[in-house]
């Protein structure tokens, strides 16, 4: 049975960054032999950290640019696994600014763009950092809109971030169709009003079954 065409009556594809686009390992990845056995785990922590920290300044209501988060929770990553040689930090910062995308991802934006539907980013990573991933990895000229929650001063999931795309898109909710791999940012853009598009790469099982998703599938590539 085939799946019914998810970008039917949709005039804009919003992506998340950060695991949905860009592949956030990546930075680890690339210096894992220097970094040893524990860099899988150093990786993970940083990620984790990342997000944690977001949310927490997001809920009190004090805005740190997403950069600096980036910055702190490597700090804690390194805290916590001690035989990794802290030399390695700026390595990884300077790693993760330009990260790797998926490969499929420059053959999806093309094909959405070929159908007429207008492509943007939308990142709780802040400008400089986004312009600066976009461009290493060759995507500033198959994105219509970058947007950067910097504008709102606030992270996914408050609403206003999600207001914010509409706003700066000049569209309605049902006109957009959401990519995350994150099931925490479906959630958030599914009760805000977007049809959202969980890009689940690991099999994760689901979370939020209260906040549905319009649909699932395991990479970009099985969007279109």
């Amino acid at each position: 049975m085939s799946r019914p065409d998810l970008l039917a009556g949709k005039s804009h594809a919003v992506f998340d960054a950060y695991g949905t686009l860009f592949d956030v390992h990546a930075a680890v990845a690339r210096h894992a032999g220097e970094l040893g056995p524990r860099a899988k785990a150093l990786s993970e922590v940083w990620r984790t950290k990342q997000l944690e920290y977001s949310w927490v300044h997001g809920l009190m209501g004090r805005y740190v640019g997403f950069w600096d988060l980036t910055e702190r929770a490597l700090d804690f990553a390194l805290a916590l696994h001690p035989e990794i040689d802290r030399t390695c930090r700026e390595k990884l910062l300077d790693a993760y600014r330009d990260l790797d995308a998926y490969d499929e991802v420059p053959g999806l934006l093309e094909r959405l763009r070929g159908r007429g539907v207008r492509t943007a980013l939308f990142s709780n990573g802040n400008a400089a950092m986004l312009e600066r991933a976009v461009a290493s990895a060759g995507l500033d000229s198959r994105l219509d809109a970058v947007l950067s929650v910097d504008a709102v001063k606030t992270f996914k999931t408050a609403p206003e971030a999600y207001r914010m795309v509409l706003n700066r898109l000049g569209t309605a909710p049902d006109a957009v169709l959401f990519f995350s791999s994150n099931r925490w940012d479906i959630a958030g853009a599914t009760a805000f009003g977007f049809d959202a598009v969980w890009v689940n790469r690991k099999e994760q099982p689901d979370e939020y079954p209260d906040q549905p998703p319009r649909a699932v599938v395991k990479g970009l590539e099985d969007v279109i």
